[in-house]
């Protein structure tokens, strides 16, 4: 399909772990980052700007083409970096999954540093107790409870 038009599309989305507990332990957080990226590049239309988190949840910042359907493109990302955790590290067991929702939320081009930066240090962000509530946002569960938000 030929590209015939210009976009600014930019999206900060966060999603946690099952109950959000800590599986994304230090040792496993680059593979998790990296299966991330893999799957955006395999998707296509998708260029991720920056990904962190703490142990609970992670938070990426990625632009997109107007093509990419969002809410595919979040249930494939976080399908997919499980899925290959678990497979390589798992021995048979599910160490990594995901709680059932995320929050995506767009910003301007001129707040593309910023929200990278917030991204970036996230851990000193939750430790100091300086987060952004609107990045931190999520969906609730099918059960209608919250899905935890950061403690």
């Amino acid at each position: 399909m030929a590209r015939n038009y210009y976009c600014e599309i930019n999206l900060h989305i966060t999603w946690h772990a099952k109950l959000s507990r800590p599986l994304i332990a230090p040792e496993i957080e680059p593979l998790v980052h990296k299966y991330v990226k893999k799957k955006a590049v395999d998707l296509r239309g998708i260029y991720i700007h920056e990904i962190g988190g703490t142990e609970t949840h992670i938070h990426v910042a990625l632009s997109i083409e107007p093509t990419v359907p969002i809410a595919e493109m979040i249930g494939q990302l976080k399908g997919y970096s499980a899925h290959e955790i678990n497979t390589q590290l798992g021995r048979g067991d599910k160490i990594l999954e995901w709680q059932a929702g995320y929050g995506v939320v767009s910003f301007g081009t001129k707040d593309l540093p910023w929200v990278l930066a917030y991204v970036r240090n996230q851990k000193e962000h939750h430790v100091r107790g300086a987060t952004h509530d609107r990045l931190e946002r999520i969906e609730f569960d099918d059960d209608g409870g919250r899905l935890a938000a950061d403690q």
